[in-house]
């Protein structure tokens, strides 16, 4: 995908071919205190645009730093990011569809700390990953298979790995020698009504229950909730419980997200930036939802589809599509 961002006073506008993106006939965008009117009509694996306006940014978080770049050549499609609860300073990725079902360990810098292919999973196509660890102390891998870029699956998949051992020492460093992680289990899902596309998955890190967010340029972000019944045959149907209005045109194009380790924000990202959502004093986690989401800048990234927390919450840590992607965060103030 090619993408161009442009910058119009307090807002930009990104013109970009995207595959991923539905079929729609025309967006009429006007770009708030610009005074630019810009029309673009167009159709599926043509050219779209759309703005974010970043003039009301996050006072919580300070300007975002390139901290690092990915290092292995094997890395080309970061679609997904997730920082591991049990080994600090390691962080999960994998590409997109058209790879196999590898997983890759690496720390802030990028250093490579090992590949593994992902026992019993498929990617058709992956679009997230989530760090997530039990009332036992064992630590998951949770890989999102959701991506429906046609509508034309009727179930997706979720698939639930223990997290394998990573090492600067390892001498997994590729695909040719990578190493076999223990049986994965799927957890097998479909929506109430019609199929979606999303590349959105999270995990609560107490309850377990995991989300995922629809990926959409006719409306506002749907999230689903799903109870978390890995190795069962039949499909779960997932329970439809909130909507997101992004402050972005389209306000639904997600593609990417997740939960803080104490459950108390959720972040997630466009591809221009991150929105953060605070619970604030709600007890009932299912309140965030409702709370506003508040840009965060991710700064120039070229397709960015892959956001998280730090393993410690205080910080949010991006990643972008394409060979050698910067690693980037906004610590926390």
């Amino acid at each position: 995908m090619k993408i161009l961002k442009l910058r119009f006073g307090n807002l930009y506008l990104v013109k970009m071919s995207n595959r991923t993106i539905a079929k729609f006939a025309c967006v009429v965008i006007l770009l708030a205190g610009s005074g630019v009117l810009v029309t673009s009509c167009a159709q599926t694996k043509t050219e779209k645009r759309y703005d974010v306006n970043s003039s009301a940014l996050s006072p919580d978080y300070d300007k975002p730093v390139i901290v690092g770049r990915i290092g292995s050549d094997e890395i080309t499609e970061s679609s997904g990011i997730a920082a591991s609860q049990c080994q600090p300073g390691v962080l999960w990725t994998h590409n997109d569809s058209g790879d196999d079902a590898y997983i890759f360990a690496i720390n802030l810098k990028g250093d490579h700390l090992g590949t593994w292919l992902v026992s019993g999973a498929r990617n058709r196509d992956w679009e997230d990953i989530v760090a997530y660890k039990d009332p036992a102390g064992t630590c998951y891998l949770y890989i999102g298979d959701i991506g429906n870029n046609k509508g034309e699956r009727s179930e997706q998949r979720v698939y639930r790995v223990k997290e394998p051992t990573a090492s600067r020492d390892s001498k997994m460093t590729s695909k040719k020698n990578a190493g076999q992680t223990e049986p994965s289990e799927a957890l097998i899902f479909k929506y109430p009504e019609t199929p979606y596309d999303a590349e959105t998955l999270m995990a609560h890190p107490e309850s377990g229950d995991i989300y995922v967010l629809t990926k959409r340029i006719d409306g506002p972000v749907i999230v689903f909730k799903i109870r978390p019944l890995f190795g069962e045959s039949a499909a779960v149907t997932a329970e439809r419980i909130a909507e997101i209005s992004l402050p972005a045109i389209p306000n639904g194009l997600l593609t990417g997200g997740a939960i803080s380790p104490d459950a108390k924000h959720v972040v997630v990202c466009d591809y221009s930036a991150a929105y953060v959502l605070n619970l604030g004093t709600a007890a009932n986690f299912d309140d965030i939802w409702k709370q506003a989401p508040v840009a965060v800048d991710l700064g120039d990234r070229k397709q960015g589809e892959a956001v998280t927390f730090g393993s410690d919450g205080r910080s949010i840590i991006a990643t972008s599509e394409k060979k050698s992607s910067p690693i980037i965060e906004a610590r926390r103030k």
